[in-house]
């Protein structure tokens, strides 16, 4: 079919068809005419010079029609006639529903067709269906490595945004718009997407290679003119200015990348190989391969996508194409490999070893191994150890075992984290380099460095399955390392409960390993037992397999698992000392879990001045300092309860409780407490409450204060007037002792003693009065009947001044 566009400026003038071949209705006539319509572009003028008509840009146009039928044309501008000096003509073909263009070729190979013409046929006659479509393919592609090259910056984002454009689904946000200066580059653009896509997603590529609406086009691509390019933009569409600056962001699909390099490296034949290789089409990997195969230089993403892919399908690939792949990834002139690539070549080093002859997979083996001693590559999966047999085994252990062994040694160790040493040791081993030297050293060191680790982590740490993997592997390293944490376990065996309750550890060897068995025990004991201590210190010990006589450093490891850093109770403390003797204990550093329970317990908790006695006579040489005083004080207590201590409590008291600073607030209650009791006892020494009275201490004479007024206290007050007379001589003889003693004194007499007095039968004071009279002199005597005569006076004289208020 053949149609002119209506003239520049010719408002009110319609385009018409010219002449139209058989089998094109009318309402496929209405459907194509917005197809084929043609805008100037700005700035053209009136009467165009040849020259500037040929310029102008032609519209190349391929469209899916609704019934399914399709539309390939080019309008271009023409000289026209009278008033009408330029003309838009269409030259068009239809192709109805499942009928290809001849020679079964694709729409943008008719680009430079000749058949192509810019006037409808004398007479307007219909033209004769299409026989044949010359110049066929290879013109098409003519020239299109060029273009590549010099459209290089923008090669992928184009081609990653015409794959979108070609899916089964329309794309939502509109037509891709192509932006050059010439029409004919549009074109080319298509030509690249025709040779790099797929033939069923070119065939739903359709397009125009000239608009100056892009945001109405129903096409999949339209190509604009630079000074439409900021509306399209406005119009939210996706806007690729080729002849603008170069795009600043790179794409992100590894297939367009892969498919630029190839292009700029003039190679599009690759396109057709790698679409006959198994998996999806825009997959990166089969592309990659090609292009590896071939000598194109691609990036990390596309190695490692061509890694990937042929690990997957090693069989995909003939013998020849498997030995370029692996040259070409295992090249010494890269320099830029990442962690992704390096584990997709380990997965395709998997694929293939016992697949391929080992001169195959040696420069894979080599190449892992490199990167995990050089590079650091923690997550590697490494070669099987024959992998390295014969002279290249030889060359590279040879020129790696130095650098390995340098590396155990170097005093850095303490700081290199687990998976690097266990990395390190394992290509040792697959090398068959002798580290038999070093490896006390690192393994201690790496001991130590798990706990931190694993301490820091929740749930299995990282390195977990390649340490099991290093002690599946290597006995002595095992042997080494197991024997190691179990001389560290009783210095900190919580943290080596906790790690071997995340990783299981293969332990169930021959090796004694007590330590270890306990802290392994620990976790389930806990869990079976709850809070019953003394039942989990039974089973904890049991698990050990030893006596704390023949290995005194399972009661550390015990009582590190069981209180952790809590101290035990009496009854715990008691069980302890029990299980087994003080040389035991003091071999194992026990003793102090055991001066920490007496010196932390309860203030009324009787035992804790037995455990003090018994722990000063077992470890009179460990026990000092600020603990000694203490654990002296509570053994004061329970002479000062039970037996008969040293002349001079209070001075006893005193020192001790300076020497024991800063001293348990339990500690002290229960020696100030001790003390003042004894001092309040009815045979108490004279010289013992004139002592302490005369310290003028303020805390000790406040305990004295709060004993006295203790129910006790009272109640002896009142049923014993031999007792309220000793308290009141006593609290009445030493009028000029300090301003504590006096001043309590006083408030006894009056709130203590008083009360008590007053309580009592007129026989039971006239008793109280005698003794005062007997133990002390007629002066004494007398001074009670004043004291207790002013407070009866006081009562009376209250009672007269109430009757004169109520009369």
């Amino acid at each position: 079919m053949h149609h002119i566009s209506a003239a520049p400026g010719g408002e009110g003038a319609a385009g018409r068809f010219t002449a139209v071949g058989h089998g094109v209705t009318g309402a496929l006539l209405a459907e194509i005419e917005p197809l084929v319509g043609y805008a100037l572009p700005d700035g053209v003028p009136h009467r165009p010079a040849d020259a500037e008509l040929r310029s102008l840009p032609q519209a190349f146009t391929y469209a899916v029609l609704s019934d399914g039928s399709r539309l390939v044309g080019r309008t271009a501008p023409a000289r026209g006639a009278g008033p009408a000096p330029v003309r838009f003509h269409t030259h068009a073909v239809h192709l109805p529903p499942g009928v290809p263009l001849p020679g079964d070729r694709l729409p943008v190979e008719a680009w430079r067709s000749p058949h192509w013409v810019s006037a409808t046929p004398a007479g307007g006659t219909a033209p004769d269906p299409l026989g044949t479509l010359p110049p066929g393919p290879a013109p098409v592609r003519e020239g299109l490595d060029d273009f590549a090259v010099s459209r290089g910056p923008w090669l992928a984002t184009v081609l990653t945004d015409l794959r979108r454009a070609s899916e089964e689904e329309v794309p939502a946000d509109g037509p891709v718009v192509l932006v050059e200066k010439q029409s004919a580059d549009v074109a080319r653009w298509l030509g690249l997407a025709a040779v790099t896509l797929s033939r069923e997603s070119v065939e739903r590529l359709t397009f125009t290679t000239y608009t100056r609406r892009p945001g109405s086009s129903a096409l999949r691509v339209v190509g604009a003119l630079p000074e439409d390019a900021a509306a399209a933009r406005e119009a939210g569409l996706r806007v690729h200015e080729c002849a603008d600056r170069p795009p600043v962001d790179g794409a992100p699909d590894a297939w367009a990348r892969t498919a630029a390099r190839v292009w700029r490296s003039r190679a599009a034949e690759l396109f057709q190989e790698a679409r006959e290789l198994p998996g999806d089409p825009f997959a990166a990997g089969p592309l990659a391969v090609i292009a590896l195969c071939a000598g194109v230089t691609l990036g990390p993403g596309e190695r490692a996508a061509a890694a990937g892919w042929a690990a997957e399908r090693p069989y995909a690939l003939d013998a020849k194409r498997t030995g370029q792949l692996v040259e070409a990834l295992t090249s010494p002139g890269i320099d830029d490999r990442t962690g992704s690539e390096f584990d997709a070549v380990g997965r395709l080093f998997g694929a293939l070893d016992g697949r391929c002859p080992t001169s195959v997979t040696a420069p894979l083996a080599a190449m892992l191994v490199t990167e995990a001693v050089r590079g650091g590559n923690g997550s590697l999966e490494l070669p099987r150890r024959d992998a390295f047999a014969g002279p290249d085994g030889e060359a590279i252990a040879g020129v790696l075992g130095p650098e390995i062994l340098a590396e155990l040694e170097s005093g850095a160790g303490g700081a290199r984290p687990v998976a690097r040493t266990v990395q390190l040791l394992r290509v040792a081993r697959l090398l068959g380099v002798n580290g038999t030297e070093v490896l006390p050293e690192v393994v201690d060191r790496l001991a130590r460095t798990i706990l931190t680790e694993a301490d820091g982590s929740e749930g299995a740490p990282a390195f977990a399955p390649a340490l099991l993997e290093l002690l599946d592997e290597q006995f002595d390293v095992r042997t080494a390392l197991l024997g190691a944490l179990d001389r560290i376990a009783p210095e900190d065996p919580g943290a080596v409960a906790r790690f071997l309750e995340r990783v299981a550890l293969p332990f169930t060897g021959t090796q004694a390993l007590p330590h270890l068995r306990m802290c392994a025990e620990a976790p389930g004991a806990m869990t079976t037992l709850g809070r019953d201590r003394t039942a989990i210190w039974h089973r904890v010990l049991r698990a050990a397999g030893l006596s704390p006589f023949a290995e005194p450093l399972v009661l550390r490891t015990a009582a590190g698992l069981v209180w952790e850093d809590r101290a035990p109770t009496l009854e715990e403390a008691r069980l302890l000392l029990d299980a087994a003797t003080s040389d035991a204990h003091r071999a194992a550093g026990t003793w102090a879990r055991l001066v920490d329970a007496a010196l932390g317990a309860p203030a009324d908790a009787e035992e804790a001045t037995t455990l003090a006695h018994d722990l000063l006579r077992a470890f009179p040489q460990e026990i000092g300092g600020r603990q000694r005083a203490a654990l002296q004080l509570l053994e004061l207590c329970r002479d000062l309860r039970t037996g008969a201590p040293e002349p001079g409590w209070t001075e006893q008291v005193r020192t001790l409780r300076d020497r024991a600073a800063p001293l348990e607030p339990a500690v002290q209650e229960r020696a100030f407490t001790a003390l003042v009791e004894r001092l309040l006892a009815p045979d108490r020494p004279g010289a013992e409450l004139y002592a302490f009275v005369r310290s003028d201490d303020a805390e000790l004479i406040a305990a004295y204060d709060r004993a006295a007024r203790s129910e006790p206290t009272r109640a002896r007050l009142r049923t014993h007037p031999a007792y309220a007379a000793d308290c009141f001589t006593h609290w009445t003889a030493h009028p000029h002792a300090g301003t504590a003693w006096t001043t309590t004194a006083a408030a006894l007499l009056d709130e203590v003693l008083r009360p008590a007095v007053r309580g009592m039968t007129a026989e039971a004071v006239a008793e109280v009065e005698e003794t005062v009279g007997r133990t002390g002199s007629s002066g004494r005597a007398n001074a009670f009947r004043d004291w207790n005569r002013s407070r009866a006076l006081g009562r009376l004289g209250r009672r007269i001044a109430e009757r004169v208020r109520r009369g």
